[in-house]
Formats: C-alpha cells, structure tokens, sequence
C-alpha cells in the first residue's frame, strides 16, 4: 500500500473527530465508528525483545499482519496524516504486562511509555476493518447490532515460534447466516493484510472453544438459528504470545479497544 494515500477529507475529519473524542475520555469498543476507515491493534515490546516479535509476526502473518513499526521513543504512525495523534492516548484503552501477566487497565498509557523509553510498537491488522465491506454486502456483523464487543477465543492453533516468543492464534467470531458464509469467505479472502479468510467455520470445538457463549476476550455472542459460527485470525494473538513467554514488560491496546488510522479499508484489498 502507497501510505501517502489516505482518506477523503470529510473522512479524515471524522478520524479526528473520534480521536479527539477517544482522548478526551470516550471508553468503549470501537468496532463501527468511522466507518470505512482501518483500525489497528497495537503492541509495544521492548527494544531487545523487539527482532523476536518482528521474526514471530513474519512467521504468523494471517494473525500478526504489520501495518507499522514505530521506533522506540516515536509516538506517531505513518497510517495517520493528522499530526494531533498519539499511541500513548489515542487507543480507548490500554493493557499493561510484566512477565506475561496483565497487572492494570488504563485510558492514557502516556506516563507509563515515557518511563519505558526503549519500546518499539507495533500496529496489526485488524478484522473491524474488513467489517465494513461485509456491512456494504448486507452481511450482519452482530456485535456491531447489539453495540457489544466482538467475542475472541484462544484457539488450539499453534502459531509458528520465534526466538523467545510463542503462542497460540487468539481468533475472533461472527455468526453468518449459513447462506452468506460463502460470500463472507469471498469478501474477506481480498484483504489479507487484515486477517483475510476465515482460518475455520462451523464447530467450535475444532478449535479447542468448549464454551462459545464464554469467549477469552470481548462480550458473549449472540447466535440465531440458521447461522453458523465463523472464525477468523485476531490481532489479541500478541497479547496471548505475550502471556506464553512472559515477556517483562509489554503495552498492547485492550481487546476491541482500537486505534483510528487515516487510511481506508479499501487500500488493504487484493
């Protein structure tokens, strides 16, 4: 992708807008705000952990699809063109780890970054942003409908392992009317940078989910008759590599808690 290419202007301000609105205390999943506009998952490691997650990213790249890097004491992505933006305040919401345990949530990650200066980030693919051509489909997406987080699962799907770091595939969930899987299949297969086709459909259990009204991250789903559950590659997969090799210290945004890029979904497409 040309990221010199960034959104219409009237698309732009409305970035901003809820940026703005996300820095000044707005605490809530983003999945549906600025429609038609990518959103990121972020983690932030270390600078001598950092060639071990690059290499585990490249090796796992339907889950960990790189968008950016930003160099340790750097606060703003070449994904957004309003010069106003910062990692440090502009996801809803932030998770802190030492040695692979979460030990607080927090809205503004600003002085916690500023005592950490040697952090390197990473902004991931996310699946919100292929969400839109689903809904220009007319493809449900429920979590938007009922105003929920989408719910996310530790799977049994080994990602491949680099250096000190390895994980299993966190995965997210959609139910699809069983008629329209295979146009949700289609539709996402076009955008690998942000997860692309599902990596499996129907029984839970193949993946290891004994419970899918209890899901690891995000808001127990809502599943009609007729529907049949659909999975595909999350961007929480760092959050659980995070937690398998006990990294010391690490920030990541919470899940369904993203950041707001100037960059339109469209750009990712095949």
């Amino acid at each position: 992708m040309n990221t010199s290419i960034f959104a219409p202007p009237e698309c732009l301000l409305e970035a901003q807008k809820v940026r703005l609105a996300i820095r000044e205390g707005y605490d809530r999943p983003t999945a549906g705000m600025a429609n038609g506009l990518t959103q990121v998952n972020m983690i932030s490691v270390p600078q001598d952990w950092a060639y071990d997650f690059l290499l585990y990213t490249q090796r796992n790249p339907q889950s960990c699809p790189v968008l950016d890097v930003i160099d340790a004491g750097q606060f703003q992505s070449r994904l957004i063109q309003d010069k106003q933006h910062d990692i440090r305040t502009d996801f809803p919401r932030y998770r802190i780890w030492e040695y692979g345990q979460c030990v607080d949530e927090v809205n503004d990650a600003t002085s916690i970054w500023n005592n950490h200066p040697d952090m390197v980030t990473f902004l991931i693919g996310c699946s919100f942003s292929f969400e839109s051509a689903l809904l220009n489909a007319g493809i449900e997406v429920r979590h938007i409908t009922d105003q929920r987080n989408v719910p996310m699962y530790l799977s049994n799907i080994p990602c491949t392992s680099a250096g000190r770091i390895s994980g299993n595939m966190v995965v997210s969930m959609r139910p699809i009317p069983a008629t329209q899987v295979s146009q949700a299949v289609q539709i996402t297969a076009k955008m690998p940078r942000v997860h692309g086709a599902p990596v499996h459909i129907g029984d839970p259990k193949s993946l290891g989910i004994t419970d899918l009204s209890k899901p690891d991250f995000g808001d127990s789903p809502r599943v009609l008759d007729g529907e049949i559950p659909v999975f595909w590659a999350c961007g929480v997969t760092p959050q659980a590599a995070v937690m398998r090799s006990k990294v010391p210290f690490a920030i990541s945004h919470a899940p369904g808690y993203m950041l707001i890029t100037d960059v339109p979904d469209q750009a990712w497409m095949l």
